[in-house]
């Protein structure tokens, strides 16, 4: 009797301090996407004070999608929290945004690299491992969203989640 009352207080705090570390987690979380929103419309002003808007816009869209990135995993703790459920679909989302994010990055990258004048070896080299790359991540955002389909088309039973 005395051991089944101690482990119910073992899990009782053990519960608590979850609960604790969760919600920290979603107070920096929080702070974190405020300042990256911050930094995106910092980027954005700046760039439309110097009339550079073309050239900076993709730098604010890798902000906005970082802060969407924050945002879902925010999401996905407090799912945690409100459940005790771990839940495997915005860690999918994340990934395919981070994949999205990537890509439009090396596209910059390209782009620039293909405006220079001269095209040494160098830049050869740094383009095929892009489209290397490129091609990679393309592949695994088929497949983050092929992942995410079948997930929302067969979701687990109620006695298949995993409690956290």
């Amino acid at each position: 009797m005395a051991q089944i009352t101690l482990r119910h207080r073992f899990d009782d705090s053990l519960s608590a301090v979850e609960m604790g570390i969760y919600s920290l987690l979603a107070v920096l979380l929080s702070a974190t996407i405020l300042a990256a929103i911050a930094s995106a419309c910092k980027l954005l002003f700046d760039s439309v004070i110097h009339w550079s808007v073309a050239t900076q816009t993709l730098r604010v869209l890798n902000e906005l999608l970082i802060v969407l990135m924050l945002a879902e995993i925010l999401h996905t703790v407090r799912i945690s929290i409100r459940s005790h459920v771990l839940v495997t679909e915005p860690f999918l989302v994340v990934g395919l945004i981070a994949s999205v994010r990537r890509i439009l990055v090396i596209s910059l990258e390209m782009a620039t690299l293909g405006k220079e004048a001269a095209w040494i070896s160098d830049n050869a080299a740094v383009f095929r491992n892009s489209m290397i790359e490129l091609g990679l991540l393309s592949l695994l955002v088929l497949v983050l969203v092929f992942s995410i389909t079948l997930l929302r088309r067969y979701p687990p039973a109620a006695g298949d989640a995993r409690e956290v």
